[in-house]
């Protein structure tokens, strides 16, 4: 039935009434008139079809109406984001019709044609994802009152003294919305306490369940661990090649306790350079369909926050037995490659094995010896075999700039903090030779999982990066060129060649850091999927996550694949067809699960940041414009914290020139770019607010 009427309606130049569509679908007796009814009501209600005034039905892509996602404004405001190429609607605070941030609405278009922006109003609210917020309860006259943690969340939420959980004055609580009282209000009932907001740690915890990241593990999971080994048993071992005896050891930061590779070189007889990169063996432990893999599937990804990490996998196994520890015999899938002297892959073998590493090295003390040639007490015996790796590395980023990988650069910040929790210094978190080492292995190991898989032609799953937007780049070099920077390319055929062209002729300029960080905003998110795109910022025309399963589900995904098809060799046709599936809902769920978690440590990060900067107000302190808008411009500091020069706290009338991205003094004539040294003075820090708010000094 469905399908016959969205045929009809695809086929029909006009809307058609439900007389019509009975008539056209030979429907003459009450039962399968019902099922009409109902057909359309849930058509209507997925927002497949559109319900017109005058009672007749038309495919919604045919209506003037559009469907998207609401994305709210601190001030009020908001923007409905829709799919494809369509600009974004902007919607008043007055046309909002009771929407909240994250809604999924239909909007009627208001604007004119020849307006340059489009506006329109909230009609109706499809689905509302979240309806259970973080926030702080106060009560008065017996009644709590929730200010949410969410500031683009417009709306008072009143609770019961009954239905507060006997919380108090201070409590962080999660909130579930009840009955709407008015557009802005509603009541509210408290479901769990977070604990008080000044307790360590809570601040936290309320940011972590605003992206649903869980620190528990159920009764199920931790029955199923209790049945697991945590040490390798002889009979594990079957079918494994055993490379005990090889010399094989991990480079990791210092206080990594989650183990994922480790790595191995020779030099063969013939000039070549023989790499293994060995890799935990989780799904072995880890059975598909067990509540263990159905935990780690949803949740995606091990986030990690400031003071914590909060693992895929339970501590059993993420820091346990398939952790790949010092002295320990632990089950691995090897992946050993031959490489020539030029970077170019000559032979490969991908196994299952069983390993014990001989050293749990650190990055520090790697790059001590690469860097400085200082060698640390234990690392002497491994001194060869760590120069041997860096050629190796030398050679590999040599031979993946050749075909136009693109290296942007970015800092990151390490904040550290004591053992409450609170922030006593920010770094820029180093990025040395070993690191760079390990990152051009596994890459070199991804791409040859990968690559074979591709061409047997099976389900998989890949790490896919798309071209950017033509408009995007478009857009970076109209502003690079109002800079006065002259760049020769084609934004219709911007390859990765392009792109790194491009980098290396910003790298040398003052302001580069920043430059290089606007750029990769304009790029696409690398994503998971089942259909291989290539990966555009590697420029690796295919590519996979496979080296890192203890905190990534798709690297889970990837060994299981491994063992099914080369190991078992299970290549039957309901495999393939339960992988091909089953790969789509991963791939999807694996990417949201990632952008979450992303969100949620770049959050912690803000937060953290501006406490650390409440306890510098009214000091000093240089950066570097990062950018400029008609509302004021981003200052970033040395140590990377960012902060906001207000235009309205700033000494003069200024005006924005939205082309160049800066602002021109009318009185004093000073102007202010992206890139310019200043001198600043922190005036304001909220933690709550996650903001910094800076006056500026001077210009350096």
């Amino acid at each position: 039935m469905k399908e016959k009427i969205l045929g009809l309606l695809r086929k029909s130049d006009k809307a058609l009434s439900i007389n019509e569509l009975q008539d056209s679908l030979g429907i003459n007796d009450v039962e399968g008139l019902k099922q009409l009814n109902t057909t359309l009501q849930k058509l209507e209600d997925e927002v497949i079809i559109y319900h017109t005034n005058k009672h007749k039905y038309m495919l919604f892509e045919d209506s003037h109406l559009v469907k998207g996602i609401i994305h709210v404004n601190k001030k009020g405001y908001g923007f409905v984001e829709v799919e494809g190429p369509r600009d974004d609607i902007y919607i008043n605070e007055d046309n909002l019709n009771g929407a909240l941030h994250g809604d999924l609405v239909i909007a009627e278009i208001t604007s004119k044609k020849n307006d340059p922006e489009e506006e329109g109003r909230i009609l109706r609210i499809v689905k509302r994802p979240v309806t259970r917020y973080v926030g702080e309860i106060n009560f008065k006259n017996n009644n709590g009152y929730v200010v949410l943690d969410e500031k683009k969340i417009k709306v008072e939420i009143e609770v019961k003294r009954e239905d507060s959980m006997n919380a108090v004055d201070g409590h962080k609580v999660v909130v579930e919305l009840g009955k709407k009282i008015n557009n802005h209000k509603y009541q509210g009932k408290v479901i769990e306490i977070l604990g008080h907001k000044n307790d360590p740690g809570v601040d936290i915890a309320s940011v972590m369940y605003k992206y649903d990241i869980n620190t528990e593990f159920s009764d199920l999971v931790k029955e199923e661990l209790k049945k697991l080994p945590m040490e390798v048993r002889e009979e594990d071992l079957k079918g494994r090649t055993d490379l005990r005896d090889q010399v094989i050891f991990t480079i990791d930061g210092d206080d990594t306790k989650d183990i994922d590779d480790a790595i191995s070189i020779k030099k063969l007889s013939n000039g070549h350079y023989e790499l293994g990169v060995h890799i935990a063996d989780v799904s072995y432990y880890v059975k598909e369909g067990t509540a263990l893999d159905n935990e780690a599937m949803e949740r995606g990804t091990s986030v990690y926050l400031v003071d914590r990490v909060v693992p895929m996998l339970p501590h059993e196994l993420s820091n346990g037995i398939c952790s790949l520890n010092p002295n320990v015999d632990r089950l691995a899938i090897s992946c050993v490659m031959e490489f020539d002297i030029n970077g170019k892959l000559i032979d490969y073998n991908i196994f299952p094995s069983v390993i014990r590493s001989r050293i749990q090295m650190t990055y520090k003390k790697v790059n001590s010896i690469l860097e400085k040639n200082e060698i640390p007490e234990g690392y002497e015996e491994f001194v060869r075999d760590l120069r041997l790796m860096n050629q190796l590395a030398n050679i590999l980023r040599e031979a993946m700039t050749r075909r136009g990988y693109i290296d942007f650069e970015v800092d990151e910040a390490k904040i550290i903090v004591d053992e409450n929790c609170v922030p006593t210094d920010i770094k820029v978190r180093e990025r040395g030779t070993g690191e760079m080492l390990i990152e051009d292995f596994m890459i070199a190991a991804n791409e040859c999982v990968a690559t074979h898989i591709y061409f047997m032609n099976l389900p998989f799953i890949y790490r896919v990066h798309e071209v950017p937007k033509e408009e995007k780049i478009r857009s970076y070099l109209a502003f690079i060129g109002n800079l006065g920077y002259r760049v020769v390319g084609n934004a219709c055929d911007f390859k990765p060649k392009a792109m790194q062209k491009l980098i290396n002729y910003l790298s040398d300029k003052p302001e580069f850091k920043i430059l290089s960080s606007l750029l990769l905003r304009s790029m696409q998110k690398a994503i998971y999927s089942p259909d291989n795109i290539g990966h555009y910022g590697l420029a690796s025309p295919c590519y996979t996550h496979f080296t890192s399963p203890i905190r990534r589900y798709p690297d889970t995904t990837v060994h299981r694949l491994l063992r099914t098809y080369l190991f078992d060799r299970n290549i039957t046709g309901e495999v393939l067809r339960h992988w091909q599936n089953k790969l789509v809902y991963i791939a999807e769920h694996s990417s949201s699960r990632e952008r979450a978690s992303i969100d949620c440590e770049r959050e912690v990060e803000d937060m953290k940041m501006a406490e650390y900067m409440e306890k510098h107000i009214g000091e000093e302190f240089e950066g570097m414009i990062s950018t400029v808008a008609n509302f004021g411009m981003f200052v970033e500091l040395d140590n990377l914290v960012e902060g906001l020069v207000p235009i309205k706290e700033m000494n003069d009338f200024y005006h924005y020139d939205e082309a160049r991205m800066t602002l021109t003094g009318e009185k004093s004539h000073e102007k202010y770019s992206i890139g310019d040294r200043v001198l600043i003075k922190v005036v304001r820090a909220d933690k709550d607010e996650k903001q910094i708010d800076f006056e500026i000094i001077r210009k350096l």
